[in-house]
């Protein structure tokens, strides 16, 4: 390759990561019921200097182990506290980890390989969506497949590139063994011993693919366990001897309990994760499934894999497998399997897209085509009954509109001579509008904002005596997510209204309809404060004189 189509891939593949990962980390609010939560008990531990105890409100909280808790604390110490402080973890593990399988791409099939990986992977959905979240499933999807890359270099699947002496030290056993337990370390203290059980189940089920028994006791090199338990151990040893009830709780309630028993409320049927693996590849699903369908097609053909395609097939199968058994399930828990999946894919464009160019580029076209007249019909439907209709057709017009154009320009085989640079990966760049014109388009699907972020800003301007004087504060008919970022942003616990509270406090409802909630001898204020455009009311709950 000439230095111009270098400088430009390399162009392309840094404004790729810069965007998809890092770029509007701070949009939005914190949301859901997890990232509010999360982000306070980073805050407390930087604010208290308390890095054993994760505390919720000032209460210990066993749900997860301290990776997230602590690389969130550290930024927020350099940088501030805000959402790009709180989110800054997950972008930071999620671009790790595509470096990571990079270098595995680039020493086992190739630099034209890695350089699609690098930029077919951070333009998914799945990868976006969750580098730009401040909890832990990013983090121990990234550490655990950091460990299952130098996995891989144990097991004898990765060629050695020369890099002169420091080819010969990283490639060596004792380095791919303190690497590979580091890394598990740091994915058991982001969520636990399904660190353990995901690589072995990886390992293991490629030992019984491939006949390969010796080469995956190598991972059980005694490098590699003392780095796990150096890395792993102290934590979970320091917070049970501080916390009696920690193994109780963690292990059995947030492990066992939540993977055998539907006791958390989160259950799907067993196909689950199948189609949120689809969506998860998104822009790049249609692509996804030509593809897996061409590599069964010459399976049946050759009945040969390389043992690497294994591995990885292998690590996909068992996370899906093992999450698909689970009777709590949730989108992030399938996280795992989306690296390995965009190796895959990755190198299954490089080795096809040329030997089927033909199919391929009518295949996309009529799905572009397809999706470009969706479009068209989203933006010219009238939705006069509302606005807000009109306005998310409207945007999920764009949307469709320029994901269809990515898959346009995909469609344009690889020219040789600039080894694709003029045309197929230019791919990425609709997908990097879409990113930049977040904003914008979230109003369209999100006319108030899904945080508590807006409702605290409102609150602070208009109800700073009651904050001085300690009144408490309290929600009624406000989702669980909303009220945990509102805590977040507030510095205190904001609680549901019951039916008997003290006199002095405030009441933040959605509507005006205060005294269906509040009974004598309390009373509501006659006139509530509105909060801004947010749609709610605070009103002040006070004894009425006499009682």
């Amino acid at each position: 390759m000439s230095a111009t189509p270098r400088v430009a891939w390399i162009a392309l593949i840094l404004a790729t990561l810069y965007f998809c990962y890092f770029h509007n980390l701070g949009a939005i609010g914190l949301v859901g019921p997890d990232e509010p939560r999360y982000a306070w008990i980073a805050r407390d531990m930087a604010e208290t200097g308390d890095w054993v105890t994760p505390r919720l409100y000032g209460k210990p909280w066993f749900e997860k182990p301290p990776l997230y808790y602590w690389s969130a604390a550290l930024s927020f110490k350099l940088f501030g506290v805000s959402e790009v402080t709180a989110r800054l973890p997950s972008a930071v593990a999620a671009l790790l980890a595509a470096l990571a399988l990079a270098w595995l791409a680039w020493c086992a099939y190739g630099a034209e390989t890695a350089r699609w990986l690098l930029l077919l992977l951070p333009t998914t959905v799945g990868m976006i969506g969750f580098s730009h979240a401040a909890a832990t499933d990013m983090p121990f999807a990234a550490m655990l497949t950091i460990a299952l890359v130098f996995a891989a270099r144990l097991l004898d699947l990765v060629p050695v590139r020369t890099f002169g002496s420091f080819a010969s030290f990283t490639s060596s056993t004792s380095f791919s063994s303190l690497a590979f337990g580091f890394f598990l370390g740091l994915a058991a203290l982001a969520k636990g011993p399904a660190a353990i059980v995901l690589s072995g189940g990886a390992v293991l089920f490629w030992a019984v693919s491939t006949k390969r028994w010796r080469d995956a006791l190598r991972c059980l090199h005694p490098i590699a366990i003392v780095s796990f338990c150096a890395i792993a151990l102290p934590w979970y040893i320091l917070c049970a001897r501080r916390n009696p009830d920690f193994l109780r709780v963690f292990i059995i309630e947030h492990n066992f309990q939540r993977y055998l028993t539907p006791e958390f409320q989160h259950i799907q049927p067993f196909w689950f994760y199948l189609p949120i693996l689809l969506i998860a590849f998104i822009p790049w699903t249609l692509l996804l499934l030509w593809c897996a369908s061409k590599g069964l097609s010459l399976w049946q053909r050759t009945r040969q894999l390389s043992p690497l395609t294994v591995f990885l097939l292998t690590w996909v199968v068992f996370c899906l497998l093992f999450f698909s058994v689970s009777k709590s399930k949730l989108p992030g828990y399938i996280l795992p399997a989306v690296a390995p999946i965009g190796l895959l894919l990755a190198r299954s464009y490089v080795c096809f897209v040329d030997v089927s160019k033909a199919i391929f580029r009518w295949i996309q076209c009529a799905a572009a085509a397809a999706a470009l007249l969706v479009a068209l019909v989203l933006g010219s439907i009238p939705f006069s009954a509302s606005r807000i209709n009109a306005h998310a057709a409207t945007g999920a017009g764009w949307v469709l509109s320029l994901l269809a154009i990515a898959n346009l320009i995909l469609a344009v085989p690889p020219r040789k001579n600039f080894s694709g640079f003029i045309t197929a990966p230019m791919c990425v760049l609709p997908v990097l509008i879409l990113v930049v014109l977040f904003r914008p388009l979230a109003t369209d699907f999100l006319p108030r904002d899904p945080s508590g972020k807006s409702v605290a800003l409102e609150l602070e301007k208009i109800q700073n005596l009651g904050t001085a004087l300690g009144v408490d504060y309290y929600v009624a008919r406000m989702s669980r997510g909303q009220q945990f970022s509102l805590s977040f942003y507030l510095h205190r616990e904001i609680r549901n209204w019951e039916s008997v509270r003290p006199a002095d406090s405030f009441l933040i409802l959605p509507s005006t309809n205060c005294e269906s909630l509040v009974t004598p001898p309390w009373s509501c204020s006659r006139r509530p404060a509105e909060l801004g455009s947010t749609g709610w009311f605070v009103f002040r709950v006070y004894q009425k004189k006499g009682n």
